[in-house]
């Protein structure tokens, strides 16, 4: 543990440097207006943080910078995430309360909204359909042999599916069997379309034989074996490369950013570890180890449906990144859960 004065040093460096970009010398430290000592003791005292491992100097005669284990101390001075400012806080309420429509669109407003509020690479991770419940089915003939199921579920999410028919069926024989698929499935959840009985009875006539044909068909479709894994929906891409001066560090960040899993399981690992914040090599990652991350979940009905987080600098302005994906977070989930 640090005491007191250099612990205030350590944050007025972390501060400075987090707005500047550049080494941090004793002299400016001293003129921070919480740092009530001399020019002299500041040195001293960075000195010391250097010896720690705290704080590192790139060059002979430059200031000094923050290690991670700096930006950690820092972090976890601040508490946790703090109150987000007004301004922001009206952009977010506006937001939500004129959203609406199928659930990815909303995803993906949902990461450009986080982006726009804290000038980082924004990752909203959709919550998996298979825990959603059913709200409606429909079975639309499109022709003899084609069929189009639509699916709306609970978390506000739209499936379509495609069915081939191997006979011709007559519309009568598809919207009967739109009926019973609505009654087998409407409040279940979405995984438990696979115990769904669709067989007619033996004896059955033709258009009982029918009915069934076309809601083994659905049923098929609808078990997903085909169906998407965690949808991932990011934002800010251009605002997250601008923080680095590195070509190739930006280049690396953003080829992580395309591979979807890679990225559910970055969230989902700094989750488990108990983390709202991963500094540098803390990600797990080596190509992240100049980066940051901050995460949350979110909570559809009293449980946890998915993830949102931001990517930027180490240097990134963490009270503002927690305040913003924190506020995010809990009004996602509070909308989700209106449906």
């Amino acid at each position: 543990m640090l005491d007191e004065r250099k612990a205030t040093i350590l944050r007025a460096v972390v501060t400075e440097y987090i707005e500047t970009a550049q080494p941090v010398g004793s002299g400016h430290v001293a003129k921070a207006p919480e740092v009530n000592v001399s020019s002299a003791t500041v040195r001293n005292d960075m000195a010391a943080l250097e010896a720690e491992g705290y704080l590192v100097q790139p060059h002979t005669s430059a200031g000094r910078v923050p290690t991670e284990k700096g930006y950690r101390f820092f972090v976890d001075q601040l508490g946790g995430p703090g109150r987000l400012g007004a301004t922001e806080t009206q952009q977010v309420r506006s937001f939500f309360s004129r959203t609406h429509g199928e659930i990815e669109q909303m995803l993906a407003d949902t990461s450009r909204l986080l982006s726009g509020l804290t000038r980082y690479a924004a990752v909203v991770v959709g919550p998996p359909h298979e825990v959603a419940t059913v709200k409606s089915v429909q079975l639309v003939p499109l022709t003899a042999r084609v069929v189009l199921a639509v699916l709306v579920l609970s978390n506000g999410a739209v499936e379509k599916h495609t069915l081939d028919l191997d006979l011709d069926t007559d519309e009568l024989v598809v919207n009967a069997a739109g009926v019973k698929l609505a009654g087998l499935l409407v409040g279940r959840p979405l995984a438990e379309v696979a115990s769904v009985d669709v067989e007619a009875p033996e004896g059955a006539g033709p258009e009982a034989t029918g009915v069934a044909r076309v809601l083994t068909a659905a049923v098929v479709a609808l078990r997903g074996e085909h169906r998407h894994d965690d949808q991932v929906f990011i934002g800010g891409t251009s605002d997250m490369a601008a923080a680095f001066d590195a070509v190739g560090t930006v280049s690396e960040i953003l080829r992580i950013l395309e591979q979807q899993l890679v990225v559910v399981s970055l969230l989902e690992d700094v989750l488990d570890r108990g983390l709202s914040v991963a500094i540098g090599t803390e990600t797990g990652n080596q190509a992240l180890a100049d980066c940051s991350l901050v995460v949350a979940p979110y909570v559809v009905d009293g449980e946890a449906a998915g993830s949102i987080g931001v990517l930027g600098p180490t240097r990134m302005h963490y009270d503002q990144a927690l305040s913003a994906v924190a506020v995010v977070a809990n009004r996602l989930g509070r909308r989700l859960s209106e449906g």
